[in-house]
């Protein structure tokens, strides 16, 4: 078998490495990094936030959605063919 195994490098929380003390449900372009392109929240194994920042995140983009500056659900566009269209 092979001898290289790969380690996954640590995630480190953007939010303490600034120091962030407040996450701004106004910030849309800060949101959109830990959205999905269908508008769901990232998790943390993904983004690497610590727990109380993904809280705060979480937080800030519910508000958001709530004030409409980011969408809850972004519709889904496939390249299928319904079967009623066809004829």
């Amino acid at each position: 078998m092979a001898e290289y195994v790969r380690v996954p490098r640590k995630k480190y929380c953007q939010f303490c490495k600034e120091e962030t003390t407040f996450i701004d449900y106004k910030d849309v372009n800060l949101l959109r990094k830990y959205m999905t392109d269908r508008g769901k929240i990232k998790p943390r194994r993904v983004t690497g936030t610590c727990t109380q920042h993904q809280n705060d995140l979480a937080t800030a983009i519910k508000r958001a959605r709530e004030v409409a500056l980011v969408p809850y659900a972004v519709p889904v566009i496939s390249g299928r063919i319904d079967r009623k269209s066809r004829g």
